[in-house]
């Protein structure tokens, strides 16, 4: 069932440009006067809805933007950010994937591409945008998520390159979160979490005594890591 979830989802992501790209080609021609006052009027009611917590006049609002003011990022952010906030992974994909068509550099639109795809399990297609999104920002969750997608679709090499890297830029106040129940996170260093990611990789690749000694060493910036206390019994 999970992958022909992940198959209809690709195929629709699949399908964005050419829909966006349709869509674009049709727009009628507004009088400057005409558009303004619409655009007004639209704005308004989206503001309304959303204080009145109703998105889906909200959205219907900034697709009236969006097809009168095409060259308005703004308008596309305001919708994929509606989208992410009320997981719709999908459709926020779409038009994060859209945004950065036309600026490679949104750090939005990266954000939001990057963990909707994953969450959709497309990994190879969230990877880029993590790897950008480090790039551009210099932000480390992102190389360690990076690592992660890598690790998961068994790209060790490529993993172990992120996770040294990550090592060394990583700062000492850096914290990473992992789930420990429905309803609460740990905190951990982010070089702790690297190391325990480091373990994993060994782990999968049957490297037992090395596995041992990244989690050891993850134990020993974390004493409380959960996860890594869980990893090193599965190395002995």
């Amino acid at each position: 069932m999970l992958k022909i979830a992940a198959f209809v989802s690709l195929f629709i992501l699949s399908m964005g440009a050419s829909l966006a790209q349709t869509a674009t080609d049709s727009i009628p021609k507004f009088d400057p006067k005409v558009k303004s006052a619409l655009n007004m009027v639209d704005q308004m009611a989206y503001q309304a809805a959303l204080r009145y917590n109703d998105l889906e006049v909200a959205k219907e609002k900034l697709y009236n933007l969006i097809v009168r003011n095409p060259e308005d990022l703004r308008f596309m952010e305001a919708l994929g950010s509606l989208y992410f906030e009320s997981g719709q992974y999908t459709s926020s994909a779409l038009v994060a994937m859209d945004i950065l068509k036309v600026n490679d550099k949104n750090v939005g639109a990266l954000e939001i591409a990057s963990y909707a795809l994953e969450q959709l399990g497309a990994f190879d297609r969230a990877l880029p945008y993590y790897e950008s999104l480090h790039l551009l920002t210099g932000d480390n969750y992102s190389l360690y998520k990076s690592a992660y997608l890598q690790y998961s679709m068994k790209r060790y090499a490529e993993a172990m390159n992120s996770l040294t890297m990550l090592m060394k830029v990583a700062k000492a106040d850096e914290k990473i979160g992992f789930a420990i129940s429905d309803t609460e996170t740990q905190q951990v260093d982010i070089k702790a979490a690297a190391l325990n990611l480091k373990g994993l990789v060994f782990l999968d690749q049957n490297s037992k005594s090395e596995a041992k000694a990244a989690f050891t060493e993850s134990l020993a910036l974390a004493p409380d890591f959960k996860q890594a206390k869980e990893n090193i019994g599965k190395a002995n």
